[in-house]
């Protein structure tokens, strides 16, 4: 017979009934641990399930999202149009800045040189003009500077002192000629910058130039030249009573 103080041996629905509704403190804890790694777990199978690849996204979702994608991407096209066009508006103004730039340095040269008011350098011919038996008129002098003017002479020396330009004087005096009031006398040395053949041609053809000095009692030598020097200048003259009009 057993024990009297021996209770009796519980069923197994007694003892979960009891589990349940009275846990010990271990099983409190127990649970506790599990229903932690119950939840640990799960939240790790969702972050695995996570792409971007909007495969959960509705049809709808999808076409509003490649919609948006597409202004995007005309967005960025229309700017890049607009950048390039600038770049090119760009660069087309600095080459017409710079072509101006070019061509009124160009002309500024060029008016320079008809105005004399620089040195100039390059091929061309020397005129010697010599009294032999006879003095040369101012006549046959000027025909000489205007046959050169004619043929394309770009610059005009006379015995290394005067600039013979556009406004150029020309005077008998004695012993010479007033060329803008300074005194030339023989022999005339004329430098002339052009076309050495054309220059030579001009002043030897017949009836020509030649033929006027020779006429007058005098000598004439042309030197074909690969290089001279012209250093003589004028100064510039303000004018009066003229003056640019800005409206051309």
């Amino acid at each position: 017979m057993p024990e009297p103080d021996d209770a009796p041996e519980e069923g197994g629905r007694e003892r979960l009934f009891h589990s349940l509704f009275k846990p010990t403190r271990r099983q409190v804890i127990v649970g506790l641990l599990l229903a932690l790694l119950g939840f640990a777990g799960v939240t790790q199978v969702r972050a695995n399930q996570v792409d971007d690849t909007y495969s959960g996204l509705r049809e709808q979702d999808l076409i509003d999202v490649l919609n948006g994608l597409a202004g995007a991407r005309q967005r960025a096209e229309a700017e890049r149009d607009r950048l390039a066009e600038t770049r090119d508006d760009l660069s087309s103004t600095t080459n017409r800045t710079q072509a101006a730039i070019e061509q009124a340095t160009n002309e500024a040269d060029t008016l320079s040189i008809l105005a004399g008011l620089v040195p100039v350098t390059g091929s061309g011919i020397r005129v010697t003009i010599t009294e032999v038996d006879g003095q040369v008129s101012l006549s046959s002098m000027l025909d000489v500077v205007q046959e050169l003017r004619t043929v394309g002479a770009e610059a005009i020396q006379i015995n290394g002192e005067v600039r013979v330009v556009a406004q150029t004087s020309f005077e008998d005096a004695t012993g010479g000629f007033l060329v803008d009031d300074q005194l030339m006398s023989p022999p005339y040395v004329i430098d002339v910058i052009g076309e050495p053949n054309v220059l030579a041609g001009a002043m030897t053809f017949i009836d020509g130039p030649k033929r006027q000095i020779t006429d007058d009692g005098g000598d004439i030598v042309v030197d074909e030249l690969s290089s001279l020097d012209i250093e003589a200048v004028k100064r510039p003259v303000q004018p009066e009573y003229a003056e640019p009009d800005l409206g051309q």
